[in-house]
């Protein structure tokens, strides 16, 4: 039964090392991407910094420059609120891989714990069985 047992738990532990393996690939994904969005807004904040001052052009040109710039601040909005929302996530996939990191480690101390027991339960089997051997052999040498 104790062999079945550390078997049974060695599976889980690798069902779950390979669910955290899992949980921070996804979060190295997410981190990509979260850099991209973060670069993105760098940009657009660049490119309508760079516009400079519209009042001092022709009105033509002060209204397209004006449209440019809003519409680049309406990008950056938009790339803002989506880093925000996927920060948001980010934030729940850290605490999912928190917690199958947690569980593993649990399972693994658990699994040492029984591994440990297995062993101690087989050296003092095999202490009996060196002392038997050394009874059976002290009694013929004196029979």
């Amino acid at each position: 039964m104790t062999t079945t047992t550390i078997r049974s738990l060695s599976t889980l532990v690798d069902m779950r090392s390979n669910e955290v393996d899992k949980l921070q690939t996804e979060m190295a994904a997410k981190e990509s991407v979260r850099d991209r969005y973060r670069k993105t807004l760098d940009k657009l904040t660049t490119l309508y910094e760079s516009s400079g001052p519209s009042g001092r052009l022709p009105m033509a040109l002060a209204i397209n420059c004006g449209d440019y710039k809003q519409g680049v601040m309406a990008m950056a909005d938009s790339q803002r609120l989506n880093l925000h929302m996927h920060e948001a996530d980010m934030a729940v996939s850290q605490r999912a891989l928190t917690a199958a990191y947690v569980k593993r480690e649990v399972l693994g101390q658990v699994l040492e714990r029984h591994q440990d027991a297995a062993a101690t339960a087989q050296r003092a089997q095999e202490r009996k069985r060196h002392d038997e051997l050394a009874t059976q052999l002290w009694y013929r040498g004196h029979k």
